[in-house]
């Protein structure tokens, strides 16, 4: 049974009633001499200080109610740290005069104040494009960029355009929180390590910065093969987190395996068309209420998870406002590749929601 500290009030009224045992003539009231001394002095005040830090000790002898310090004194003890925020990473495509050189690093930034620097140098073809790596100046998943994103360099080189675009940035990650330090730990705790099965592999994933979510797939490519497929901040991981998650992991698995490999998840894009009876409002409003609703459906399909479509018309169904659905797109459930060529991911698309006639 756990132990359930005495309140400031019922340590005061202890006090008070041994004092009455000892003396019973003595005045014990709300304002007497002796009240005060047990309200005041060092009496119920430190008592309760006591109690409350046993309180805060009994707190800290378990992870999964440790504060944050205690959380990663805990973690240091199977070998875990918290990961880093890492840089988002991908290539950025330019335009110009065909020829003109880029000799020298260029920084790009999105209409939103995020910076990106190049990584490489280059000279615009005949088609006056020219695509260079670029890396997020600063770390965070907010440094993620959609494909075809605006970008405008600060200081173009002679013959370069100002204006870009993103071909792709994706990556990046914020630090570790304490609730997803804790879940690695637990796991570490839950499944200790095991000479090289499927939890161990993904286990050594999860443990590399970059990566937010890690799926193993065991003899995808036949005997003797694993692979981890990863995601970053609930999108694609960068090729700089791939291959660091390849190299930890080659570092780490049993030598007699014969092959393992660090993938991203191909994704495949499903667009919605939805109709749906909505007696108080109009098209643009209903969107407002179902976009939010498919996203976090989506959100929990992991790599290789079937889509299904009536667990969708149930989701929309449930919208309030919505008495009635016809899911026009997609017209049937979507089973993704999860073979020796690719493990596919699906993810929301298009959306179109239009009023029943």
């Amino acid at each position: 049974m756990a132990f359930t500290p005495l309140t400031y009030d019922q340590i005061t009224a202890n006090i008070l009633r041994d004092i009455a045992n000892r003396q019973p003539d003595a005045d014990t009231g709300a304002d007497s001499d002796y009240a005060i001394r047990a309200n005041a002095s060092a009496s119920a005040s430190a008592v309760e200080g006591l109690y409350q830090y046993q309180a805060w000790i009994a707190k800290q002898i378990f992870p999964d109610t440790a504060d944050s310090d205690m959380l990663a004194r805990h973690a240091r003890t199977r070998g875990l740290s918290k990961k880093q925020a890492t840089a988002a990473a991908g290539s950025i495509l330019l335009s110009g005069q065909p020829g003109a050189p880029v000799t020298a690093t260029l920084i790009a930034q999105t209409l939103d104040g995020n910076q990106y620097q190049t990584t490489a140098t280059g000279t615009l073809g005949a088609d006056g494009t020219l695509t260079l790596t670029a890396s997020a100046v600063t770390a965070g998943r907010a440094g993620n960029e959609t494909a075809g994103a605006t970008l405008t360099l600060l200081s173009p080189p002679n013959g370069v355009n100002s204006a870009g675009s993103v071909v792709s940035l994706v990556g990046g990650t914020d630090e570790e929180t304490d609730a997803d330090l804790l879940a690695r730990l637990l796991d570490v705790i839950q499944r200790p390590p095991a000479g090289g099965n499927q939890w161990d592999f993904r286990r050594w994933a999860m443990n590399v910065d970059g990566v937010s979510s890690a799926f193993v797939y065991p003899l995808r490519r036949g005997l003797g093969t694993c692979d981890v497929v990863i995601t970053s901040s609930g999108g694609l991981p960068s090729s700089t987190t791939l291959a660091a998650v390849q190299s930890y992991i080659d570092s780490m698995r049993p030598v007699t395996a014969k092959n393992c490999l660090a993938i991203a998840p191909t994704i495949v894009t499903l667009d919605h068309v939805i109709q749906v009876a909505f007696p108080s409002g109009t098209a643009d409003q209903a969107k407002a209420l179902v976009q939010p609703v498919l996203a976090s459906y989506f959100a929990g399909l992991v790599p290789g998870a079937s889509y299904i479509r009536s667990q969708v018309e149930a989701l929309v169904s449930g919208v309030s406002g919505v008495t009635d659905r016809l899911l026009l797109t997609p017209s049937a459930n979507v089973v993704p590749e999860a073979d020796a060529n690719a493990v596919q991911w699906c993810q929301l698309g298009t959306l179109n929601v239009s009023l029943m006639p």
